[in-house]
Formats: C-alpha cells, sequence, structure tokens
C-alpha cells in the first residue's frame, strides 16, 4: 500500500529512534544528510546500521528509509557501504538531476546487495526530484529508470538555495509558481513513471492546522502521502491520507450500483457515473481496506 506518513529522524540520535518508533508513521527516514554534521556522520552511520540490524525486515511494523548525502557527494558512498548490510527498505537519494542519478544508485545497491547476499533489487529508491534546476526539466527521465523506483517526492527549500532566490514564498505565503511548478511536475512525474507520489514537508510543526488543510489538498491533487519533520505531524497526516467515512460510503454505493445495474453507465443520486467513477471507488475501497489490515497488525504486535 502506498506509505501515508514519513517521519525524518536525525540519524545521530539513538534517543530520537526510539521515540519515532513509538508513533505511528508509515516510515521513518534515518537522515544522514542535512540534520547530520559532518564530525558527527560516522557516529550516525554506526546508529543507523546498528538499529536496522536490530529490527530485520522481517520484523517491522514501519518501513525503514535512509536519506544519504548526494552522490555528487563522496560521503554518499560511505554512507550506502555502512547501511547497505542492515537492508533499508528504500534510500532516500537528495538532489538528483534526472533518472540517471537512480540509475547509478541502483547499480551501486545491486553490487552491494550483492556483498550483503541481499536478494538483488530488494532496497528500493525514492529521490527528492526538484532541488536543483536541472531537475525540473528532466521528470520523463524517471519513466523506465530503474525497477528500484517506488516514489518521487520533492522540496522547496533546497531549489530557492539552487536558483538563489531570497524566497519561496509570495506575500499571502502561498509558494512562488516556481514552486507550485516543481510539485506540479513531481506529481506527474510520478504518475507517469507509475510510482508513488510523495507530498513535501509541513515546515511549522506548531501549526496542526496548516498542516491538515495543506495534507488534505495533497491528497486531492492526487499525492499519496506526506513528509513529517516533528512527531506531532504523523496522526494528522494519516488521517488525511486515508479515505473518510463519507467517502468509503459513497464508493461502496458507488460499486453496488455498477453490480446491480450491469452496465457501463449508471445513475446514483441523480448524477451519472462511467468506468472512471467505478475505478476510482474501487481504489478507494482497497486503500481503506490496506489501511484498516495494518493498523490492525501494528495493533497485534503492540500487545506481543
Amino acid at each position: 500500500m502506498p506509505v501515508r506518513s514519513l517521519l525524518f529522524v536525525p540519524g545521530d540520535s539513538e534517543r530520537k529512534f526510539n521515540k519515532a518508533m513509538l508513533g505511528n508513521a508509515d516510515a521513518l527516514i534515518f537522515d544522514l544528510e542535512d540534520s547530520v554534521s559532518v564530525d558527527r556522520a560516522p557516529v550516525a552511520r554506526a546508529l543507523i546500521a546498528d538499529w536496522l540490524r536490530t529490527n530485520p525486515r522481517a520484523s517491522r511494523t514501519k518501513q525503514f528509509w535512509v536519506r544519504i548525502n548526494p552522490l555528487s557527494q563522496p560521503s554518499s558512498l560511505a554512507d550506502l557501504v555502512a547501511v547497505i548490510g542492515g537492508e533499508p527498505d528504500v534510500v532516500f537519494l537528495p538532489k538528483t538531476q534526472s533518472g540517471a542519478d537512480v540509475k547509478l544508485l541502483g547499480d551501486y545497491l545491486t553490487v552491494l546487495e550483492e556483498r550483503e547476499d541481499i536478494p538483488r533489487g530488494a532496497t528500493k529508491i525514492v529521490p527528492v526530484a526538484t532541488e536543483t534546476p536541472e531537475s525540473l526539466l528532466s521528470f520523463s527521465s524517471y519513466i523506465g529508470a530503474s525497477p528500484r523506483l517506488a516514489g518521487l517526492t520533492w522540496g522547496a527549500e533546497d531549489l530557492a538555495a539552487a536558483l538563489q532566490a531570497t524566497t519561496n514564498r509570495l506575500p499571502d505565503g502561498s509558494y512562488e509558481m516556481t514552486y507550485r511548478m516543481a510539485r506540479s511536475f513531481c506529481l506527474l512525474g510520478a504518475r507517469a513513471a507509475g510510482v508513488e507520489p510523495i507530498d513535501t514537508i509541513w515546515a511549522d510543526y506548531r501549526d496542526p492546522e496548516g498542516l491538515k488543510t495543506d495534507s488534505e489538498l495533497g491528497r486531492r491533487a492526487g499525492f499519496t502521502g506526506k513528509v513529517a519533520i516533528h512527531p506531532d505531524q504523523i496522526d494528522i497526516i494519516n488521517a488525511a491520507f486515508a479515505p473518510s467515512a463519507e467517502e468509503i460510503s459513497y464508493a461502496q454505493q458507488v460499486v453496488q450500483a455498477f453490480e446491480m445495474q450491469g452496465v457501463g453507465t449508471v445513475g446514483l443520486n441523480g448524477k451519472m457515473l462511467d468506468m472512471p467513477h467505478l475505478k476510482q471507488a474501487r481504489s478507494i475501497l482497497a486503500l481503506a481496506g490496506e489501511i484498516a489490515a495494518k493498523e490492525a497488525g501494528r495493533s497485534s504486535a503492540a500487545h506481543v
């Protein structure tokens, strides 16, 4: 199922690892990039590697992702060599320029998986695909770039720095056109590549109403999940990216109408519906079922 909530966790803080595990995030992103200073990098690599091995993939109730440094930096290879033996579910790759970066990372992973006796292709890749000017001009390159590609996400802060912009916001607080375009390209590129589109962070963790609104807008647009920077954001994101009771009820009515009438176009509550409506309804019901099963599994694991 899609990952609804992804929580950044500084890679050099075991205390924050433990705190993050207590929450309801679908995935934890152990960070080796922005939140870790150069002198703390060896400590962070060792902590993440140990944590991954202590929590083997088969026993995890959350996905464990690792954000490495950009491939343009030598430290990215040190990051990979340190953590791959622990079998992270996903390598989160910042500052990509095109699908060629995904292919190159995939080649590195193939070599390291062979070394660690990990099944080839087990480690997936999700790039942050909007952090350089080049990246906005190359979204079609992600189509077919690698079978490891599992999603695309976007970010506005590094892009603003790369463009030498003084801000990425308009006076009313909304994103300037370039960054709205980056968001749209991410959504279109992910769907074109057949992978999950993941929305970027809501930076003000003290603004739950703003997060709720932003998350709901993201889901309506077509994103399937959102990155968080604080544990308090997780439950809001999970709720926003799950079908509501009203959506589930209506989807059930749509499916039943098609089943009862047995034709390609049906009437429901004064509206004419055709096959795209049925497809959407089935998708909503499937997602609701997957979320319910996941939450039941977490509840069972918590009581073991």
